[in-house]
């Protein structure tokens, strides 16, 4: 199959560019500069040039704290920008799959939340994501996930890594949970899901919730450090207080792929050891 690939300079479209091209399909990735999907014309010539069979939409502006600064532009780029990538799959004939957030639930359901929660955004991140799901019509693939980190960009595994090399101790909040997502598992099932033209939503997360205050000390101890280093502080604790308010529940239960008898992505903690031994050796 022929598949475009937009934000396929981030840690996720890396991922996704590379999973395709083993697969043996027709890979075309754009970035910002090469493609501006804020520009409807743009997007509709580029669409119409190549001719996907899918487009995988995984451009966005993810800068959470960024975006309450700014939410005309994080409109622009997570909300209308999916319009006319939708617009152009629809005018062209290509399946399109779009990646969506944890961030469009405010955190407060004691459970794990199911791909049919109401959503309720408490940031201008989480309204703008929300705002370009729905412009997505029932055929498209729109895949939730959540807390990704990988091989490439800034994710916190690499930040927790590089904090334990600067600090004796390390503060995290223990009252925000959620699943770690490995960009190489979710870019796997993202191409299961577009290939085989699969519509709705689909929450895809690795297995395992644990707190940010967790997840830290599992980041030592894979490293072979001492995960007794982490503390734990409350989010009303960080100084200086986020922009933008986390949802305290961000665990997402995979419950779409699950009832159709869909693999789930593997526990967290076997890519984590991965991608620390990864990038511990450069």
């Amino acid at each position: 199959m022929k598949v475009l690939v937009t934000g396929a300079d981030g840690q996720l479209g890396r991922e996704l560019v590379a999973f395709l091209h083993g697969g043996g399909h027709d890979v075309v990735g754009t970035n910002q500069r090469s493609l501006d999907v804020t520009d409807r014309g743009a997007v509709l010539q580029a669409v119409a040039g190549l001719r996907p069979d899918a487009v995988i939409h995984a451009a966005a502006w993810t800068a959470v704290d960024a975006c309450e600064a700014d939410p005309d532009l994080a409109f622009r780029v997570n909300a209308l920008a999916v319009r006319h990538v939708a617009e152009a799959s629809r005018r062209f004939g290509a399946h399109l799959c779009h990646v969506s957030t944890d961030y469009v639930f405010d955190g407060t359901k004691v459970a794990p939340y199911v791909e049919w929660d109401v959503p309720n955004p408490q940031s201008v991140y989480g309204r703008s994501k929300l705002g370009g799901e729905r412009e997505l019509d029932r055929s498209s693939t729109l895949v939730r996930t959540s807390w990704v980190c990988g091989r490439h960009g800034a994710n916190m595994v690499k930040t927790i890594l590089r904090l334990a090399g600067e600090r004796d101790e390390l503060t995290f909040v223990d009252d925000q949970r959620g699943c770690p997502t490995f960009a190489a598992d979710l870019a796997a099932k993202i191409v299961e899901l577009a290939i085989d033209r699969r519509p709705g939503l689909f929450h895809v997360t690795n297995q395992g919730p644990v707190s940010w205050f967790e997840f830290a000390r599992e980041v030592l101890a894979s490293a072979g450090l001492d995960p007794g280093r982490v503390k734990p502080i409350s989010t009303g604790e960080l100084t200086p207080p986020r922009p933008a308010p986390r949802p305290a529940n961000s665990v997402l239960d995979n419950a779409a792929l699950r009832l159709s008898g869909l693999s789930l992505l593997p526990d967290h903690r076997e890519p984590l050891d991965q991608l620390v031994d990864q990038l511990r050796q450069g």
